[in-house]
């Protein structure tokens, strides 16, 4: 969770120490809104400032130590930092003590919970700001987190801080840590609570719309969302929750520009480019992921950098030797081997099975596909989706993964090439995608075909169409596999279109439950059966589904 910044009361006994600290407190809120609306990189320099200014200040440490942490892919070692320098300043202090435990707790250490309990209790509980920094930390990475205990110190919090005026963040944390625990309920009451205070209710509203997204109630969830860009058309979170909301009803174009405007209005701190490249790569925009990561590659250390580029050599390129290069990179220069994850077994797994359709090696080539299968079983236990495992793996076991490179090495021709260049200036124009997907079909390039055709999912994923025709070119080339999953992938988008639309598709989806049937015919007989038969009652005058049904009821 994305947490805020406060600053903790102090008795002043003169107007001008009085002025000193409500710039100091000013100073912090600007801090705490650039946190909250995802520009890292200005927080952190307003907190840097805090520290050149007031070096010996040992909360200011705690500020930008806990900047690193809230950050997408926490650099843990960077909190850490300055977390001790904090505390070499005042070894008592309790901020910092709570950022170096919140470290623990990132890195999975649960005993950091007690610790965190103990701070808290040797402040005797006289500071809101302490018990909101330890709320923050028992809820900041939810694999170790304590919602509940998070509560009672919110509360607290809530309570001591009500002679002052309660920050709106303090609410809407309670109905974050409310969140974690799955009390939506309580969630919208604390959130309620945050927007009747909430200088800017952007972010409030946002939060209402994720909570309201969590809850599947798509309808509350984009009326708050579109209330937030409303409010505050600048505030970023709003467009990530957007895209969110889009992705779900797999809007491609408009996540891309969902992505676009986030982009725009957070700022270019290295990790949030990196969290936007992802992005772009789970919609399958690998040309806007590539962007945006190569903006940032040099200008982050962090390891997640290969790890991403990998995904991209593998999914965008088909270089798999890069691929494989840049995987070992995030392997072995990640320090904390918690942020391997299944997928990155997975993806290995693939990496190794695409090297070995090249061994020569008859022992060693069977010894990488075992090794290959074993690590996608890794990703496919866990449940990961960030990718179809097995359709990937049955697309390199099938001839491997289409790549520009074999695409233009295929036929072409005058339209081919216009058509292209056309694309090439506008990636959107989804017209000129299916004028092209048709070009390389007419001259056979079916590899051009199938990548024209994929471009066109990732736009337009519930245009039946598209998964046809790469389900017709993988046909063409005799990839069995991939023609029935695609054709599959038709069937799927049809039955979910209207009865009208459905109606003026029933020829060409008996087409596909035939073929799908004729594929299974002696891998899966009951399969067979019924598509064959599902194909003869679309279409009764489709003489090779009779056929085949006929054949195989005497089966």
């Amino acid at each position: 969770m994305k947490n805020m910044i406060s600053l903790s009361k102090k008795i002043v006994l003169s107007a001008g120490v009085v002025f000193a600290n409500f710039a100091f407190a000013q100073t912090v809120q600007e801090g705490i809104a650039n946190v909250d609306s995802h520009k890292y990189a200005k927080a952190k320099q307003i907190f840097g400032d805090m520290i050149t200014k007031a070096p010996n200040d040992a909360s200011n440490y705690f500020y930008l130590g806990n900047s690193y942490l809230s950050q997408f892919d926490p650099n843990f070692e960077k909190a850490e930092e300055y977390f001790k320098k904090g505390l070499a300043l005042d070894s008592k202090g309790y901020l910092n003590k709570i950022g170096l435990a919140s470290v623990k707790l990132a890195k999975g250490d649960k005993s950091a919970i007690a610790e965190i309990q103990k701070i808290v209790t040797d402040s005797r509980e006289k500071d809101p700001e302490v018990l909101y920094r330890a709320a923050e930390a028992l809820t900041m990475f939810e694999k170790a987190s304590s919602p509940d205990l998070a509560i009672g110190y919110l509360t607290k919090a809530v309570e001591k801080a009500q002679k002052g005026g309660v920050p709106a963040y303090y609410y809407y944390s309670l109905g974050d840590a409310y969140r974690l625990k799955k009390d939506p309920g309580n969630a919208m009451t604390a959130y309620d609570k945050a927007s009747a205070v909430a200088k800017n209710k952007a972010s409030v509203f946002t939060r209402m719309g994720t909570l309201w997204m969590a809850a599947q109630q798509w309808k509350q969830a984009k009326e708050n969302i579109d209330k937030a860009i409303a409010v505050d058309p600048t505030y970023a979170p709003a467009y990530k929750a957007l895209a969110a909301y889009n992705f779900r009803f797999q809007e491609n174009a408009k996540v891309t520009q969902n992505l676009i405007d986030y982009t725009k209005y957070a700022d270019e701190d290295g990790y949030t480019m990196l969290e936007i490249a992802k992005l772009h790569f789970i919609n399958n925009d690998y040309d806007n992921a590539k962007t945006v990561l190569n903006k940032v590659f040099d200008k982050v250390d962090d390891p997640i950098k290969y790890k991403l580029k990998a995904y991209l050599d593998y999914s965008a390129d088909g270089n798999y030797a890069s691929a494989q290069e840049n995987l070992n990179k995030f392997n072995s220069s990640v320090k904390d081997k918690e942020r391997i994850q299944p997928a990155d077994r997975g993806l290995e797994g693939l990496i190794i099975a695409a090297l070995a359709k090249d061994e020569k090696d008859a022992a060693k080539k069977a010894q990488m596909m075992s090794d290959a299968t074993a690590k996608v079983a890794i990703a496919k236990n866990a449940k990961d989706q960030t990718m179809d495992w097995d359709a990937e793996l049955s697309k390199i076991q099938s001839g491997g993964a289409i790549n520009a490179a074999s695409v233009d090495a295929g036929p072409t021709s005058p339209k081919v090439e216009g058509l292209k260049a056309k694309i090439k200036a506008n990636p959107k124009d989804v017209n000129a995608l299916v004028e092209l997907g048709t070009a390389y079909q007419e001259v056979q390039n079916w590899n051009g075909a199938i990548m024209t055709w994929d471009k066109m999912i990732a736009l337009s994923p519930n245009w039946a169409y598209s998964h046809y025709a790469k389900g017709s070119a993988y046909q063409q080339l005799g990839n069995h596999d991939m023609a029935e999953a695609s054709y599959e992938k038709f069937i799927a988008v049809v039955k979910g279109q209207t009865a009208e639309e459905q109606a003026q598709n029933k020829e060409t989806m008996s087409y596909a439950y035939y073929l799908v049937a004729f594929y299974n015919q002696d891998k899966n007989i009951a399969k067979a059966k019924e598509y064959a038969a599902k194909a003869v009652e679309l279409n009764p005058a489709y003489a090779d589904a009779v056929t085949l049904n006929n054949q195989l009821m005497k089966k």
